[in-house]
């Protein structure tokens, strides 16, 4: 680009359009950034201070009792623990099974591709439900163990549907040459496809982390035992029983120091909401190149 056409470009004026559309972003950025900092401010705040003021953006008089009161037990530690667990085992399993069969259709010529295509999308309409689920988990002898929670949630048709597509748009031409150089269809994968697959790979990844952290159906219906629970059922379990014993002491009357169970719901979603704000920023460049060529078939 010379550098008349550089001055020109960068000499643009905004339009009243651009005011208008910049005005629209900020009271969108807004209208999200405003509720989540209310919600962390909620979580400081006391329930005197709660009650007088739900929509503050700043406490008066911070705490941290809110957060005391939810790792009081101990048991955020041991649902921590659980979910990585999910996660160590479950992510790598779920990212291997999506890439491998998305692979294989994203092929021309495999065999009975439109077939198990089909097959696929008819899952994503219909579905056997839980007690299906349920009766094969036990049939396996996986029920009250994690590995139950982790095949449940290892396989998802969008996500597969979203990576065979990226597939398809990659050079044909790519994968002969490695057929004529010897390699066979799992070196073409690992050695060729994957390595130029890093956007969708990054936001299958994303999906399925986001899927195991916030998962709580399947724990809550294969697993039996507490200290096997993941991090949402321990979240649940602990406002549950704060909001009954508030309703309990508040019924009879009770003196004393009662919990604030608006202030544990906000540190929960708080306490919940960090790893994922964490690990989010690390994907976040290849995020939006994954999701919109994965799902636009080329």
């Amino acid at each position: 680009m010379s550098k008349k056409s550089k001055a020109k470009v960068g000499s643009q004026k905004m339009t009243t359009m651009d005011y208008v559309i910049f005005a629209i972003l900020t009271v969108g950025a807004l209208a999200i950034l405003i509720p989540f900092w209310n919600v962390i401010m909620i979580s400081f705040s006391t329930q005197k201070e709660y009650a007088d003021n739900p929509l503050m953006l700043f406490p008066k008089h911070p705490t941290l009792e809110s957060y005391r009161a939810l790792f009081a037990e101990g048991l955020i530690g041991t649902g921590y623990l659980n979910t990585m667990k999910i996660l160590v085992l479950g992510l790598p399993l779920s990212l291997f099974l999506t890439t491998s069969m998305g692979y294989g259709l994203s092929r021309s010529k495999f065999p009975g591709k439109k077939l198990i295509f089909m097959l696929v999308l008819f899952t994503m309409i219909f579905n056997g439900g839980i007690v299906p689920l349920y009766l094969i988990m036990k049939d396996l002898h996986l029920t009250g163990t994690l590995w139950s929670v982790i095949l449940a949630g290892s396989f998802s048709a969008f996500n597969l549907i979203l990576m065979s597509n990226y597939f398809s748009g990659l050079p044909e031409s790519l994968m002969e040459s490695a057929r004529i150089d010897g390699a066979g269809e799992w070196k073409i994968l690992f050695r060729v496809v994957l390595p130029l697959s890093a956007p969708i790979v990054a936001t299958i990844t994303l999906f399925y982390g986001v899927a195991f952290w916030n998962g709580w159906y399947e724990a809550m219906i294969f697993l039996r035992k507490a200290d096997q629970m993941p991090l949402q059922n321990v979240l649940r379990s602990i406002i549950t029983e704060a909001q009954v014993n508030a309703a309990n002491a508040s019924s009879l009357g009770a003196a004393g120091k009662q919990s604030f169970s608006m202030g544990m719901k906000m540190a929960a979603v708080f306490v919940t909401m960090v790893p994922i704000m964490c690990f989010f920023p690390l994907l976040q460049k290849h995020f939006a190149k994954g999701v919109l060529t994965g799902a636009i078939k080329t």
